[in-house]
């Protein structure tokens, strides 16, 4: 989730009016880098804002984590196909939203493609495709409907052993719009969480201006092509510009579809515009996996988003109101 320039954040560009400035910080958390930037009277008040919101993605990510055996997930991960496990609303809430997101996108886009066999490697290293058998049986444990929950309970069940289910597609976002919302309840009143891609604002720049985001054509990554303000939301970029494998003249992006085993192609690129994330994270994915022309039919039938997607062979091609402002 890259290649996403945005304008004016770090410069402490300030109105003549107005003491505040904006303050930027970049962390790595959750194995990314982070970019969170706050609008504050002075640099230490903005730099205690900015240790809140990575206490909160730290809690974050220790919820959601797979690698850490004690956490959540891992505890419905080595409990597939055994016993329902108990969660926190919290946990609960994120899975029935991402299954949510699962159904409007027919399952291009699942939280339990942690499931998928490794077969695909976009190192370089691979000389010839995975057969079809292999392909399929890849998938074999995929399947968000397999993903049980009891709400009274407050538990989840992964219905086939070995099925597991990850956060990748979802928990970078997540972890940005809780900072945000601390932030705000704190009564921060502009700023950006940048989670490698992943940005969320609210607020303005202390010039009184919207925050802009720039947007790059990747087979062009030295020019900007759009200029687009961000009031109150999130955009978010996927892109397989930089991970993919070519055999028979055909480009396969490192998204693989959940369902079938194979990598997506078609598209280079694919930027969300949504209310939180969330959501623009994994509608930037799902994207990928339905293709350009069912993506932007099913973008459009969603209130309050918007997209913009760069095809294979540089063509551009946006939802119905999006407004760019080209460069």
């Amino acid at each position: 989730m890259y290649r996403i320039l945005f304008f004016l954040i770090v410069l402490g560009v300030s109105n003549p009016l107005s003491s505040q400035e904006a303050y930027t910080q970049t962390l790595k958390l959750m194995g990314s880098k982070f970019d969170i930037t706050v609008v504050a009277n002075d640099e230490t008040v903005g730099a205690g804002y900015i240790d809140l919101a990575v206490n909160e993605i730290r809690r974050i990510e220790k919820l959601i984590s797979s690698w850490d055996p004690y956490s959540e997930t891992s505890r419905i991960n080595q409990n597939a196909g055994v016993q329902p496990v108990q969660v926190s609303t919290e946990l609960f809430d994120l899975i029935n939203r991402a299954l949510e997101i699962s159904k409007i996108t027919d399952g291009a886009f699942d939280i339990s493609y942690a499931s998928m066999d490794k077969i695909w490697i976009f190192d370089g290293s691979m000389t010839q495709m995975p057969t079809k058998e292999e392909i399929h049986n890849s998938v074999e444990k995929v399947g968000y409907q397999h993903i049980l929950m009891d709400k009274d309970q407050k538990t989840v069940f992964l219905a086939k052993k070995g099925m597991k289910i990850g956060f990748g597609g979802i928990g970078k976002g997540y972890a940005a719009d809780k900072a945000k919302a601390l932030l705000i309840d704190q009564g921060v009143i502009a700023g950006i969480i940048n989670a490698s891609g992943d940005m969320n604002t609210w607020g303005k720049q202390p010039n009184g201006e919207e925050w802009q985001v720039a947007i790059t054509n990747p087979l062009n990554q030295h020019k900007v092509f759009a200029i687009l303000p961000i009031k109150e939301g999130a955009v978010v970029t996927s892109g397989n510009y930089e991970k993919y494998v070519s055999f028979n003249g055909t480009r396969y992006s490192h998204i693989i579809d959940p369902r079938s085993g194979y990598p997506s192609s078609g598209i280079i690129s694919a930027t969300v515009f949504a209310p939180s994330a969330e959501l623009a994270d994994a509608l930037a994915t799902a994207i990928f996996v339905m293709g350009t022309e069912v993506g932007i039919d099913r973008i459009n039938q969603l209130p309050q988003i918007e997209c913009i997607i760069i095809d294979d062979k540089g063509g551009i091609i946006t939802s119905e109101h999006i407004k760019i402002q080209k460069t």
